[in-house]
């Protein structure tokens, strides 16, 4: 398999010209951040929780995205009604699990959803991804307090030493992982992608990875393969915010330079800058 810069270019191109809906049920700290990064890169956000609502957005969206970042128990059945429903209309989903490992609640919360449906991707850091993998290993609750080495909702684990599990989950749910590090790593199967853009700055900006996670729904709109979305996705953010950290003078300005990074992003940048590796 081959993951070429025309490939990313025409997929941005897509996304460009369709403006996919994307509806993301996120949390509050990145909901503005997330919807301007989908209007910069093209795509048509919306951000809606109600659960009766959820079922009739997510039959008009081009993907679903969940984010259990601030989830409670008002939240989670809407999680679970979009999920459910995503997957009988077999609209692509997302699911960012983010802060999975840190407290027994939230592994719960991850095992109902992957209870409910499987999503196309799922994607988070690697403590993230290891943690999902405890719960998927036995009953939620029985791993429900075997740790993956979150800190709050941070990674105390790099991408490199977690890449068997990402492996081992993908295997297991049948789904693409998508891991975010140093180093990303989409693996499929017995097929990996390493991307290898960004910026050290960027995990000093709060929502930059519940940010990926929303570009890769974006992606998955318009593209059948989720590891060629997610692969895209992981190759946009980092190219964006390798340009905006040359930028910034620090992470405030990142921020704001990111976005216009998004916006102005052409295949010219995509040509020059994309690190990407494929193996199978």
């Amino acid at each position: 398999m081959q993951i070429t810069p025309d490939a990313l270019i025409s997929d941005l191109s897509a996304i460009r010209e369709r403006k996919p809906l994307i509806h993301s049920i996120t949390n509050f700290v990145v909901m503005n951040t997330t919807a301007n990064a989908l209007l910069a890169l093209g795509a048509s956000p919306v951000m809606a929780h109600a659960e009766d609502e959820v079922e009739d957005m997510t039959a008009i969206a081009g993907a679903l995205v969940i984010n259990i970042g601030t989830v409670d128990a008002s939240w989670e059945p809407g999680m679970r009604r979009a999920a459910a429903h995503a997957d009988a209309l077999e609209i692509p989903s997302v699911l960012d699990p983010v802060g999975a490992g840190a407290t027994p609640y939230r592994n719960r919360v991850v095992g109902r959803l992957l209870d409910t449906a499987t999503p196309r991707v799922i994607r988070g850091n690697a403590s993230e991804i290891r943690a999902v993998g405890t719960v998927c290993a036995a009953a939620a609750q029985a791993g429900a307090g075997q740790g993956g080495g979150t800190r709050g909702v941070d990674s105390s684990r790099g991408s490199h030493e977690t890449a068997g599990d990402a492996q081992e989950l993908s295997r297991k749910l049948g789904c693409v992982v998508c891991m975010s590090g140093e180093v990303d790593y989409i693996v499929e199967h017995d097929c990996a992608v390493l991307v290898s853009n960004g910026d050290p700055m960027m995990p000093r900006v709060t929502g930059l990875g519940c940010t990926a996670s929303a570009l890769c729904g974006a992606f998955l709109a318009v593209r059948k393969s989720p590891l060629k979305a997610a692969a895209h996705a992981m190759a946009v953010m980092g190219i964006a915010g390798e340009i905006a950290a040359e930028r910034a003078e620090g992470p405030g300005t990142l921020q704001l330079h990111f976005l216009d990074a998004l916006a102005n992003l052409d295949g010219e940048d995509i040509a020059q800058r994309m690190r990407l590796e494929v193996r199978s």
